[in-house]
């Protein structure tokens, strides 16, 4: 199945451009579901982690000890235990953060900035220029986004910037079909018209009232891909298409820990927990999002 999300509802688009109350609504919503700052806390707590690492880590994340390899949770001096090298494996999880957000992130802010350009260009223009851009994306959009991201990222190598163009390619079909859809519809409003026998310019009509009704939907859109976006990037580091070793990572070092799954159960599991934990984050702050933005409310 392909790893894609809900196209946001046609009604999301309003006539004229977000006013700063409306905005002001959606913070306050936001603020008030228990949901998204349970979330939003977990994600903070996870990226504080991340970024304080090299401050807040108990131990050297490469340094190995083999007389002391898949230690318990618990462990005298290894609170979370250690790996199959001997390295703290608390240190590992913190500094593999890092990538692993890298990875989950960087992709889907790429393809949103990139599909929203292209898709805005594609829908406002529309005819045959419309039909040529959607049909050569829905050749990607045709294929599962992890056998899409799989096929790009083992044909251009393994490693860590080979792995971020595999995804962006993977996202940016799927933000372009929002960015258009959401183009066409406000393109048809009389505001649009009115502006354009006005004489403006077709990048005036689109930055001054496209733009503004667009990023909105593409915005929501993008946040629900955080989650798909951090479970692909696990799995192609798992495969061995991601991070290279020895660099701590999480779906790299839940697969060099699978041959301790029947040894040491629990300590092979804490990065799919992470990995689990964070996922389920981003997904339940999209919703969040995705419910105060929708202007039926």
């Amino acid at each position: 199945m392909s790893a894609t999300l809900p196209l946001p509802s046609p009604v999301a688009v309003s006539a004229a451009q977000p006013s700063r109350s409306y905005w002001a609504v959606v913070w306050r919503q936001l603020r008030r579901d228990p949901m998204a700052l349970a979330a939003g806390g977990v994600l903070l707590l996870i990226i504080a982690a991340a970024v304080f690492a090299p401050w807040l880590a108990p131990a050297d994340p490469y340094k190995a000890s083999m007389i002391k390899r898949l230690l318990p949770i618990g462990s005298s001096g290894f609170l979370l235990g250690t790996d199959e090298l001997g390295r703290d494996l608390l240190t590992r999880l913190m500094y593999g953060g890092r990538l692993s957000l890298l990875m989950g992130v960087v992709p889907v802010l790429a393809a949103f900035g990139i599909g929203t350009a292209i898709g805005l260009f594609a829908g406002y223009v529309g005819g045959k220029v419309n039909m040529v851009i959607m049909r050569v994306l829905d050749v990607f959009y045709a294929f599962p986004s992890v056998l899409l991201a799989v096929a790009i990222s083992g044909a251009l190598g393994p490693g860590l910037s080979n792995s971020l163009i595999a995804l962006t390619l993977v996202f940016v079909p799927q933000v372009v079909r929002v960015a258009e859809s959401v183009t066409i519809q406000v393109r048809q409003l009389d505001y649009i018209e009115a502006a354009r026998m006005s004489g403006a310019s077709a990048f005036s009509i689109i930055r001054v009232h496209v733009l503004g009704n667009v990023l909105g939907p593409v915005f929501v859109y993008a946040t629900g891909l955080l989650s798909v976006s951090m479970i692909l990037a696990s799995g192609l580091s798992f495969l061995g298409l991601g991070v290279k070793p020895p660099e701590p990572e999480w779906g790299l070092m839940l697969n060099t820990l699978r041959s301790a799954i029947y040894s040491n159960p629990w300590v092979a599991a804490l990065p799919g927990l992470l990995i689990f934990v964070t996922s389920i984050a981003f997904n339940l702050l999209a919703d969040s999002v995705r419910s105060a933005m929708d202007i039926r409310r």
